[in-house]
């Protein structure tokens, strides 16, 4: 299985995107694509990303806040330093209250925009992955409405599953727009959809 996976990932026309390009990852096409469709990031923005190791998320978050905003990438694994220096990395748990006070010193209080491509450990078994997933969206969720600014804007992954429509409605209450879209850059048989945000209530 793994060899496998090897195999098709070197033949991922993504992959070998991300690497001629010299992008952390594939999936930084996938929030390149929905800022493209939704125009969730600009100039000067703050951008807080969580589960964001490797880095490819915040790679094109970078590009798109430019010199004057700031983007804060958060992960228990180690995400490799970036050049640009209005890049903050936290390593940790984000569900933890210590490292939400961590991000809220740096953003001092609140944040434009919210991402979240992390994804629960994953057993294989969908139910359970299912719930997890639901679990952490939550969590997200609930870290938004501390952070995220009145008309902010929010991106995070959803595997789909008994509770996706629930979780979904309820979403939908805290913001202005609220559509569930799957990239191109998107593997066809994930079962992965990304939730967007637009100009939240608060």
């Amino acid at each position: 299985m793994g060899s496998r996976w090897q195999v098709e990932k070197k033949h991922d026309p993504y992959y070998k995107r991300a690497k001629s390009e010299n992008y952390r990852s594939r999936a930084s096409y996938k929030l390149k694509q929905l800022d493209k469709k939704y125009k969730i990031m600009k100039t000067g923005n703050t951008v807080v990303d969580l589960g964001a190791a490797p880095g490819g998320w915040s790679q094109i978050a970078l590009e798109k806040v430019g010199e004057e905003g700031i983007v804060v990438g958060i992960d228990l694994n180690h995400i490799k330093p970036f050049e640009e220096e209005n890049c903050f990395r936290i390593r940790g748990d984000f569900t933890s209250p210590e490292i939400q006070n961590q991000i809220m010193d740096i953003i001092d209080g609140q944040t434009q925009v919210l991402i979240s491509d992390a994804s629960p450990s994953l057993s294989g078994i969908r139910d359970i992955d299912h719930l997890r997933s639901i679990d952490l969206i939550n969590t997200v969720s609930d870290i938004a409405d501390n952070i995220l600014a009145p008309g902010g804007n929010m991106v995070m992954k959803i595997f789909q599953g008994p509770y996706y429509k629930e979780t979904v409605d309820n979403l939908k209450k805290k913001f202005k727009i609220l559509k569930t879209t799957k990239p191109p850059s998107s593997r066809k048989k994930s079962k992965e959809m990304y939730i967007v945000g637009l100009r939240f209530k608060k």
